[in-house]
Order: structure tokens, then sequence, then C-alpha cells
């Protein structure tokens, strides 16, 4: 596995990936990898010859306040998961390297209207900070196809988005949430859990299924099952910001007609903001 940590070395790389004739799948990440993550790279496997992943904890997506001074970073051990997991080329910039005038003078991405719903309700500016630094490194990297696990949904359809209306050439895949043997999906978040939090953590994840079960089951109306599933999340001890079903293919508010549904909720759990999703087709 070949790292490299500027943009002038990558590209480098990546041509010679070019002028051998290979097709290149790019996995973009934020480290401290876990086994979702390394799901993310045999997916990548299957699509292309050549696996490129990058490491960058990006501040542009992160408000203040929020955790990216403590975000978990495991530089070694990230190095050492890639290594064994085959991937080819590893991107570990440093800021200046990313945003060589300054991130606070970065021109941005954004894509208007679902970056202001459901997780940007709740973090204004997050997905602005998630589209450019996305942007930015599919640029450098020129894949064919970028992966992206399927827990951060809102996240997966806003860089479709974004890739769609800039004209980018690559194919966006997603991949299904890897879980814990309990549901709990995985998070690099989950380790501020404490024992107690952790125990209770899975429940998210069932109150979904219970939603998704009244809905596609009994029949309840969609609003009723959202309200349902708030209560449940507050009785076990967590504070949600929302939990709402809407249409897979754009997030938007479902019809009477539409089938393919997702339910979606974040929430804190002590000082841990968890997200999960379950898609699901209704009757």
């Amino acid at each position: 596995m070949i790292t490299l940590d500027s943009a002038a070395g990558l590209r480098e790389q990546i041509a010679r990936l070019r002028a051998a004739g290979k097709r290149i799948a790019f996995v973009p990440t934020m480290g401290n990898l876990h086994a979702g993550h390394l799901r993310l790279m045999q997916e990548a496997r299957r699509h292309a010859p050549a696996v490129v992943a990058s490491v960058y904890v990006n501040p542009l997506q992160f408000a203040q306040g929020e955790d990216f001074h403590t975000y978990p970073r495991t530089p070694g051990h990230d190095k050492v998961a890639l290594m064994a997991a085959g991937v080819d080329v590893l991107f570990m910039p440093t800021e200046s390297e990313m945003y060589p005038r300054g991130a606070a003078v970065q021109t941005f991405v954004e894509v208007p209207g679902l970056s202001d719903d459901l997780c940007g309700t709740f973090r204004p500016g997050h997905f602005r900070g998630v589209a450019t630094v996305v942007n930015r490194l599919i640029n450098l990297v020129a894949p064919d196809v970028a992966v992206f696990g399927k827990k951060d949904y809102q996240q997966l359809l806003i860089i479709r988005l974004m890739a769609a209306d800039l004209g980018l050439p690559v194919e966006i895949v997603g991949v299904d949430t890897v879980r814990e043997a309990d549901g709990l999906a995985m998070s690099s978040r989950n380790q501020y859990l404490t024992p107690d939090e952790r125990q209770r953590a899975p429940r998210l994840y069932e109150a979904l299924v219970r939603l998704r079960d009244r809905v596609r089951e009994e029949g309840m109306h969609l609003r009723a099952a959202e309200e349902n599933a708030f209560i449940d999340l507050q009785t076990d001890g967590f504070r949600p910001d929302y939990v709402s079903v809407r249409r897979q293919a754009d997030l938007q508010r479902p019809g009477p007609e539409d089938r393919a549904l997702v339910a979606l909720a974040a929430a804190w759990l002590g000082r841990t903001r968890l997200i999960d999703n379950v898609e699901f087709e209704r009757q």
C-alpha cells in the first residue's frame, strides 16, 4: 500500500494507475476504522481493481462546540487495517494540503434543500462541509466509483445529488449498514458511550424496526408511527432530534402511492449523538 500526504503525490499515483489501464474505486473516511469501513473497502474492490482510500477529519463539517478536536484519530491502526484490506493507495492529507488558502476562505459546495432537512436542521452547515470535502477529494482522486455507507443515508443522497448536479463522472455506490451483534450500527462515535449507554444504544435500531412493522404490518399512519417511535426513544432514555419516514429515492415526504420508504432517526444518548435508518417497502 502506498501512503501519500500531498495532492501532487496523489495525482501522480492516480496517473500511474490510469496509465496501467486500471479502473479506480474510492472510499473517503475520517479514520478510526471499524468493520463497517472495511466492508466499504470490500465493496470498492468488487467495482475496481485499484482501491484508493482517504483518512481525513474534515473541520468544515463540524460546528462550533462539536467534537472535532476530540474525534478519535488512530492513524497507525488505520494504516494496518487498510493494508490488510488490500487497499492500494491511502491518502492522509493535512488540513493545509486539503485547504491551502485556509478552511475559513475555502470555496464551498452546497446542495440546497435536502442539506437543511433532518440532520441538517440540527447541524447547520454540516452537509455543506461534507459536500465540499467530498467534491475536493473526488476531483483529486478522479475515481470511476466512490463508495459510501448507508448509515449516513442523508449524506449518501446529498453526495449523489452533488455529483449529478456538477456532472462529476463518478458512480456513487451505497453499502448497507454494518451492525454489531445486538443491532447497533457501527460508528466511531460509539466509543463515547458509557457501559450503561452502550447496553441501551441498540434500542434506537429496535425503535425503527418497530416503526417499520407498525407501518408495514399493522397499517399505522406514518405520522402516528413516527410519534410512537419518538416516545419509545424518550422512554428508553434517548433525547431524539427527529424520527421521520421518507421516500428512499429523495427523502421527500411520501405520498399514499409511495412504497419504497426509509425510517430515519437521530437521537442523543448521554453526550453521544446516534443516527440510524431502516429501509422498507410499504404494502
